[in-house]
């Protein structure tokens, strides 16, 4: 059987409500944008694959809520993140303000490995702007991130921005990787995720970045059942009038 991909690394997209987190994933992984986008309640993901220096790399991107009553929910996920997105809209100096705050609690839950990219989103509405570019790029170099502005509505800087976080997932977990080359361990089989998307097609040499044991694989497993269970029995999104 054909072997679809590599390795996997989970990403994950963090920033206030509004700023278009979503419509970023979409334009991402299915070149779609929707005006009046949707607000996402707890936690979605959505998965493509990207093929990085010979790599062929998997993406499994976790979608947010930004309002506060989710971040208890939200938090679980950023311990096993190996890559995220800080998120702003260059029309809301707010959430810019917020930047920090979402920085200091990536610092508190998320693995001390994992790599981060600042993204001023929005950059379509330069007439509405109120976060200059410059800010961006300051905030960006004090945290020691990349910077990007980009635009869900043009499609700019989108595949750029995501590229580049996988690029730096891979460098940071270059000696892991060469470690697990070639291995067969079952330890590292990421069927059940498949499964759980309705892709089965995984061979038993694909890796999880930063996953080092089955019981940490039955721990994934649960959460994708909570985050089923939480969806279960209600709609998933509620509709807001703004766009990315």
């Amino acid at each position: 059987m054909a072997k679809q991909y590599d390795v996997l690394f989970r990403l994950l997209l963090l920033g206030d409500s509004g700023v278009g987190k979503t419509c970023l994933l979409c334009r991402f992984t299915d070149n779609e944008f929707h005006p009046s986008h949707i607000s996402t309640i707890g936690v979605d993901f959505k998965m493509k694959t990207l093929e990085i220096d010979g790599i062929k790399v998997r993406i499994q991107i976790w979608d947010t809520a930004g309002q506060e009553r989710y971040q208890t929910i939200t938090k679980q996920y950023y311990r096993r993140a190996q890559g995220i997105f800080l998120v702003y809209d260059i029309t809301s100096e707010r959430s810019f303000q917020h930047i920090m705050k979402w920085a200091s609690d990536v610092d508190e839950y998320a693995p001390e490995k994992v790599q981060k990219i600042l993204v001023g989103n929005k950059s379509d509405e330069e007439q509405k702007r109120q976060v200059a570019t410059e800010q961006g790029n300051k905030l960006a170099k004090a945290y020691g991130m990349d910077f990007f502005e980009t635009s869900a509505f043009t499609n700019h800087n989108i595949t750029e921005s995501f590229t580049r976080l996988a690029e730096l997932v891979l460098q940071a977990n270059k000696k892991d990787l060469d470690l697990l080359g070639g291995s067969m361990n079952d330890e590292f089989n990421l069927a059940v995720l498949e499964e759980q998307e309705g892709l089965c097609n995984v061979s038993d040499d694909t890796h999880f970045v930063g996953e080092e044991t089955s019981r940490e694989q039955r721990e994934v497993e649960r959460e994708e059942d909570l985050h089923k269970g939480m969806r279960g029995g209600r709609s998933d999104h509620l509709m807001v009038s703004t766009h990315a």
